[in-house]
């Protein structure tokens, strides 16, 4: 059994992205984590996890926990997670490694290729497209850089990996996070707090499958403050600020002393 295990989180509007990410990563054990109401269809990979929706929504911070215990299950050392938008790169699985080899304590972090619609997914045109998002620092092939205190806030589930044993010093995800937004900032929030290096990783890169989506996120906007509120009981402070703000512009939230709310009809 490989070293390695690439967890990933699926429902049945991604299953086609999903698909693609599955026969590019042939040959490395997969564990998928169906987070829809429904069962989830037949796929090729080694573990087949369901946590379904809870009464706020789907529960991608279980969902990421139960992610990391099955991959450890099947005896993998490192866990690589990817969204199931996401094809890794032809040198991501490596890059990881050796990452880990040097920094075992840290969680891992590589940069993320938005492609458009109906680019090829070779391995060829996957490094001909590579341009990294410029919201995050993406370091040359083969550099490892160190997160600044600042910087854990950029942090993404898109594509990080970890061992087990960091991620059970972390605690995994916060569970009582349901629906979109606020886990990932909890989360690299908890890695600040406990002293865990966060590393940028060069050249383990992800590239993310087109698909539509709105900014801000309207089909969100009540999950984003409720776990937006949560989050700032726990830290003090507000996530996804960006996304709140532009509901603020546009009069769907109104900012209190204590953070936001839905605008009165």
């Amino acid at each position: 059994m490989s070293d390695i295990a690439i967890v990933t989180l699926c429902s049945a509007p991604r299953l086609a992205h999903l698909r693609n990410q599955l026969r590019a990563t042939a040959g490395t054990p997969r564990v998928v984590v169906w987070i829809g109401d429904d069962d989830a269809p037949a796929l090729d990979a080694e573990s087949v996890v369901h946590v379904p929706p809870g009464p706020a929504g789907l529960r991608l911070a279980a969902a990421r926990n139960a992610g990391a215990r099955a991959a450890e299950a099947l005896g993998a050392r490192l866990l690589v997670f990817l969204d199931a938008d996401c094809i890794p790169g032809p040198e991501l699985v490596e890059r990881y490694r050796d990452a880990a080899a040097q920094h075992p304590d840290a969680v891992l972090c590589g940069p993320v290729t938005y492609l458009p619609a109906g680019a090829a997914l070779d391995a060829a045109s996957l490094r001909a497209a590579t341009a990294p998002h410029a919201a995050r620092p993406a370091p040359p092939p083969g550099v490892l850089q160190c997160a600044a205190a600042e910087e854990y806030p950029l942090f993404w589930s898109l594509s990080f990996a970890t061992t087990p044993a960091v991620w059970r010093a972390i605690g995994g995800f916060d569970e009582q996070y349901e629906g979109y937004g606020g886990e990932d900032t909890d989360f690299a929030f908890s890695l600040r707090r406990a002293s865990v290096p966060m590393i940028w990783v060069g050249g383990a890169d992800a590239y993310h499958q087109h698909h539509e989506t709105s900014s801000p996120p309207w089909q969100h906007l009540d999950d984003i403050l409720r776990n937006g509120r949560r989050f700032a009981r726990k830290w003090g402070e507000w996530p996804m600020t960006g996304w709140l703000e532009a509901f603020e512009r546009a009069g769907a939230v109104v900012r209190e002393d204590d953070g936001w709310r839905r605008a009165s009809a």
